[in-house]
């Protein structure tokens, strides 16, 4: 089903389509995850990445729990969006060879990933609350402010020393 498809017709089968395209792509986040704790250098931002997993975690749990709340089927729809990001980040990854400038180009494909996560659960919390779904909306809500948080916490690591250790 693509964004304008005709399967889409009305706000509850847009806010469905976009509830499986999150879905799809924290499961996808959930397993690059790994990859980029292994390549960070910071011992900060290994925790954190580290942390971010666990999240992700929650996050997934949460968004079954929407799914049945909802009562729809749990799944997902593939998201070239955020596979597209996590290519970009990957072969940017793959080509620093500086350990100081890895950090700092793992911090902005991050970044790029959670700016993502924001607009789909920013977008998913208006809608779960226009169509009268708060109980859905609360959820989606918890994984947009643990996003927002994470976002500041790798502009917090960037801004306090991994951007001027790669400079």
């Amino acid at each position: 089903m693509g964004w304008f498809s005709k399967d889409i017709a009305t706000m509850d089968d847009l806010f469905v389509h976009t509830l499986q395209d999150i879905y799809y792509a924290e499961n996808q986040i959930k397993k690059a995850l790994p990859d980029m704790v292994e390549k960070a250098t910071s011992p900060d931002l290994k925790r954190g990445f580290e942390t971010h997993l666990r999240e992700t975690e929650g996050q997934i749990t949460r968004l079954k729990e929407v799914f049945r709340l909802h009562g729809v089927e749990e799944k997902g729809v593939t998201c070239p969006a955020i596979d597209g990001i996590l290519e970009e980040a990957n072969d940017v990854a793959g080509e620093v060879e500086d350990k100081q400038v890895l950090d700092a180009a793992l911090i902005a494909a991050a970044q790029a990933v959670e700016h993502y996560e924001i607009t789909r659960y920013g977008t998913l919390v208006a809608w779960a609350k226009q169509l009268g779904r708060n109980d859905c909306a609360s959820l989606l809500k918890q994984n947009l402010d643990e996003e927002a948080a994470t976002d500041e916490k790798l502009t917090k690591f960037a801004l306090d020393g991994i951007n001027r250790k790669a400079a």
